[in-house]
């Protein structure tokens, strides 16, 4: 990008302390690679950081914690601005685009306790924290002894709650304490196999207006190819799915030499059902896209349309 030394790009992000922690490590590597512009974080506030006294598939709306972030891109407010990938719905506004998706940190879950080194050694009865649907029914799966709980909060209001003893037991992204300084809290990582992360889970998401290029082309100095390639094979599963944060789901992809591999997960509210299914394609963007979109399909054809109809009501296409 070529830019004077007034040029100062607005970057929007959330407030709380992981979601700065992930512009400004945005922020600071766009800086290195353009030291000709300037940029300044706006801090926007949207529904999901407001409604923290109900449970995130009770609120039900996409775009809880983007909304009003697209809303500062689209008026100007905000020339990029930085999500956790996660957090994205399947389809952005026809004006928007994600412009770089710079590399992964780490996709999983981890269990942070004092009470066990895992959760196979967790004691029956205990009581689990997480907001995560997705996170509860592979819990209740494995451990329907369990008693799970919901938990609000930023990552440090998460593990204060933790240690006033309210919870035996929580369940983090992995990559937020990472990017928070805190690997030292987790106490274990849990393996993909045995609980599926979230579309996106681990990675950024850099969105600008389509038409903005001079922004393309800054953040293309960050974009990571292989990180996108996994992400459009999650993503294109979601679209498929929908359902949000108020479906049990996920999706998880990896790269191996040339080709991509794609877990998917559709499960019950209570656990007792799970079904999942993996499949390959070549690692290319196109046939990516293809391959979320088949482990999809296969999955609503296995049972996973009347577990969507249940849950949300109505006909599942």
């Amino acid at each position: 990008m070529k830019a004077d030394a007034r040029c100062i790009i607005r970057v929007g992000s959330r407030g709380s302390r992981l979601a700065l922690a992930q512009t400004r490590h945005v922020v600071g590597t766009l800086a290195e690679r353009h030291p000709e512009a300037a940029f300044e974080i706006v801090v926007i506030q949207t529904k999901g950081d407001v409604i923290l006294d109900t449970p995130l598939a009770k609120i039900g709306d996409k775009g809880l914690f983007t909304k009003e972030i697209e809303q500062a891109l689209l008026s100007g407010e905000a020339d990029l601005a930085v999500h956790s990938l996660k957090d994205m719905p399947a389809r952005l506004p026809d004006s928007l685009v994600l412009g770089a998706v710079p590399a992964r940190v780490e996709a999983g879950d981890a269990l942070v306790s004092p009470a066990a080194a895992s959760i196979a050694a967790l004691p029956a009865g205990a009581c689990v924290g997480t907001s995560s649907l997705r996170r509860r029914a592979q819990l209740l799966h494995r451990r329907p002894d369990l008693a799970v709980e919901d938990l609000r909060g930023n990552v440090d209001t998460r593990l204060r709650k933790l240690r006033d003893g309210r919870y035996d037991a929580i369940i983090l992204a992995a990559a937020g304490l990472i990017r928070l300084g805190l690997a030292g809290e987790i106490t274990a990582r849990i393996p993909v196999a045995e609980m599926v992360p979230a579309v996106g889970q681990g990675a950024l998401a850099l969105e600008c207006r389509a038409d903005d290029t001079a922004i393309r082309d800054l953040l293309a100095a960050v974009h990571h190819p292989p990180t996108d390639l996994a992400v459009t094979a999650e993503r294109a599963f979601l679209a498929v799915l929908e359902g949000g944060c108020q479906v049990p789901m996920a999706a998880h992809a990896t790269l191996d030499g040339g080709r991509l591999r794609l877990t998917g997960l559709i499960a019950t509210l209570d656990g007792r059902r799970v079904l999942r299914h993996e499949a390959d394609a070549p690692a290319e963007p196109a046939a990516a896209a293809r391959l979320g979109q088949a482990v999809a399909g296969h999955l609503l054809d296995e049972g996973g349309r009347e577990i969507l109809a249940a849950i949300l009501g109505g006909h599942i296409a």
